[in-house]
Parts: structure tokens; C-alpha cells; sequence
């Protein structure tokens, strides 16, 4: 909590006023103006691309969505039939390592690309896959002739007896989320990168680690947690006591407050206005109401107010993701996708840094040396 962990050069928080920034860019402008896959090339390049490098890009991954068929009959299909999303897509990416035994060969800057680009490219179709497993749909091959977030939305959602069109503003939207998501610094998944590649792993191994970080409740499940405990609340009168409630020990406001920011997230603003625009389409989430209405006490509240507890990234992220249909296991495995980019983006940096393997240092509070005593005398 007191040692830099490392230096980096690709994302910039400062949680006291609020700030996020990708290479320097403030993450309002990338969110406004900018596509993931864009600021995935940002993520690892250092700068936005031409038209030329835009259109190469897309390109590449466009066309690495798929994987292989071995994958998807056998492995897949091997999980227990409600095996949950998040833990088939961990085993999923460590798999694709399998596959690509090239991917040893870190030092290749050739063959680190061609890693990069099957990374964010397959992460959407083995999102997908892990889902309709999941709940027992079939699989749905990736359709190139969408982009990105078209794509995915359509793996997640087609039907077989009609062609996938996403509404745009839902496209749109999740562009967006897959943006807010992209990087974050230092956090577990990245830090857990880190260490796990300070082996020199190959990357597939590495970004599973991080997929394993990014499964536990407090990290990728935390937007899970707000929309049970909004459920829990039930309805806009039961706010004042639910408050009440915290305030006495007992529960916690999920969706509020940061290892990082002491001010309002500035993802939080971001997804609260796309909330919105979400549900201009799917029609408004019942459990809004009560969200704006815990917010709205929170943030008058001196004691939540000192503690500068204020809306984060997940408050609201989970209400739009419920009404665009997904279900909460999946929540996690939405963050994951995106994320995918700043995990690759840290793996290269510290390459090229030449990391060595990762050993921190503990402080010993155990025992000192004491003699063996035989069981008979115990």
C-alpha cells in the first residue's frame, strides 16, 4: 500500500480529483469520440492510429475472431451443463496457449503481435460461447461483416432463424462500457498479469491469471453485487432504512467508494449517461429508481459524504447490462472482454522493460527458531 509496484507509462489515475486518462487522453473525450478498438490500439501503441494503421487493425482482429473448432466441440463442450461463464472463460483462455505453442516465444515481436490480435479478438467469441453454453443455447459463429461490439452482441443474443441487427444505441453503449473497461492501472487483474509474466509465460497463461484475479466478488463481481442489493431494497421507500442500516454496521453500499478514487469515479458519470440512452431502448430498469434514489441520500449523507464514499464504475454498469440481457453471471465475463487490452498493453510494456521475475518481499511475524519436540511430549 506505501511501494509502486511499477512504472508504466499507459494509464494515469488520480483518484483525489477524479481523473482517468489513456496515454494522456481523458477518458470523456475517448468515450465521446473514440471505438475500443481504437483505444485497444492506443492502450498498446502509445498513440491514437492513422486511417491507414485504424483500418489495419480492424482488420487483423476482425478477422481472428474465430477459434477453433476442437475448442468449441470438445473442450468446451466438456463443462458441467450450468458451469458458470467467468470459470469456462478462464480455462478457455489458458487453453488457447495450447494451441498456439508459438506464443512461447515472447521475445519475437512478430509473434507477440500475432498474440495481441488473437487475444482481443477471440475474447468476444469465447465470452459468447461460455454464455450459451451456459444457459444452453447453441453457439453462434462470429459474422464479420459487424463490427466489433455488433459482433459480439450477436454471439451473445442472435437467434438461429434470423439475422442478428443490433439497435445502435445499444451498440453504441457497449462500445462504450468495453472503453471504461479497457485499463485501470495497477489493479488485482493487472497486478496478478504482471507477476504471473515476470515468468516470461506466455501471454494466454498470463491473461488467465488476470481472468482468475478478475473473477472474485470483489474485483470483476462487484457490479453482481449492486444489483443484488438493489433487489434486496426492493423498493424507493425501504432507501432511508437500507441507509440507516449500513450506517449501523450492518451491510454494506455496494457500488460506492474506491481503493483509488476519494472523488465522484469519472466512469460513473460516463455510464451514468449511458444508462439512460440504454434504456431509452429496452425501457427503463425498475431498480433505477431505487439506484438514484440510494445516490441521491448517499451523497447528502456527511457520513458517507467524509468518507468520501462516492458512485464507482459498477454502481451503474450492472443495471445496463441487466437491461440489455444479460444475466449477472455474465457481468464479470463483460468486464474481462475489454480488459483484455490493457492486460496485453502492461505484458508488452514490462517486456520491454525487462521486468524481472516478480518476488516481493513479506515481513516474517511468525515463530523464531525453536527445537522439535516429539509427539509423545506435545
Amino acid at each position: 500500500m506505501t511501494t509502486a509496484a511499477a512504472e508504466s507509462a499507459i494509464t494515469f489515475v488520480d483518484g483525489d480529483n477524479g481523473i482517468l486518462e489513456y496515454r494522456g487522453y481523458p477518458i470523456e473525450q475517448l468515450t465521446k469520440r473514440s471505438t475500443y478498438l481504437e483505444v485497444a490500439y492506443l492502450l498498446l501503441h502509445g498513440e491514437l492510429p492513422t486511417t491507414d494503421q485504424a483500418d489495419k487493425w480492424v482488420q487483423e482482429i476482425t478477422y481472428h475472431t474465430f477459434i477453433h473448432e476442437n475448442m468449441r466441440k470438445r473442450f468446451l463442450e466438456g463443462f458441467h451443463y450450468d458451469a458458470h461463464p467467468m470459470g469456462i472463460l478462464v480455462s478457455a483462455i489458458a487453453a488457447l496457449s495450447t494451441y498456439y505453442p508459438d506464443a512461447k516465444n515472447i521475445f519475437d515481436p512478430e509473434v507477440r503481435h500475432k498474440q495481441i490480435i488473437r487475444l482481443i479478438a477471440k475474447m468476444p467469441t469465447l465470452a459468447a460461447a461460455a454464455h450459451r453454453y451456459s444457459v444452453g443455447m447453441p453457439f453462434v459463429y462470429p459474422d464479420n461483416s459487424h463490427d466489433f461490439p455488433s459482433n459480439f452482441l450477436s454471439m451473445v443474443l442472435k437467434t438461429p432463424e434470423s439475422r442478428f441487427e443490433a439497435n445502435p444505441a445499444l451498440v453504441r453503449a457497449m462500445d462504450a462500457l468495453f472503453i471504461l473497461h479497457a485499463d485501470h492501472e495497477q489493479n488485482c487483474s493487472t497486478a496478478a498479469l504482471r507477476v504471473v509474466a515476470s515468468s516470461q509465460v506466455d501471454p494466454y497463461s498470463a491473461c488467465a491469471a488476470a481472468c482468475a484475479a478478475l473473477y472474485g466478488p470483489l474485483h470483476g463481481g462487484a457490479n453482481e453485487a449492486v444489483i443484488r442489493m438493489l433487489t434486496e431494497i426492493g423498493t424507493l421507500e425501504n432507501v432511508p432504512g437500507f441507509i440507516r442500516s449500513v450506517k449501523e454496521g450492518h451491510g454494506r453500499l455496494q457500488g460506492f467508494g474506491h481503493r483509488v478514487y476519494k472523488n465522484y469515479d469519472p466512469r460513473a458519470k460516463i455510464i451514468r449517461d449511458i444508462a439512460y440512452e440504454v434504456f431509452e431502448v429496452t425501457g427503463k430498469n425498475p431498480l433505477l429508481d431505487i439506484a438514484l434514489g440510494l445516490e441521491e441520500v448517499a451523497l447528502a449523507d456527511e457520513y458517507f459524504v467524509s468518507r468520501k464514499l462516492y458512485p464507482n464504475v459498477d454502481f451503474y454498469s450492472g443495471l445496463i447490462y441487466q437491461a440489455m440481457g444479460f444475466p449477472v453471471e455474465m457481468f464479470p465475463v463483460l468486464f474481462a472482454v475489454p480488459r483484455v487490452a490493457g492486460w496485453v498493453a502492461h505484458w508488452v510494456e514490462m517486456l520491454e522493460h525487462n521486468t524481472k521475475i516478480a518476488r516481493p518481499r513479506q515481513l516474517y511475524v511468525g515463530h523464531r527458531r525453536r527445537d522439535y519436540v516429539p509427539m509423545s511430549s506435545r
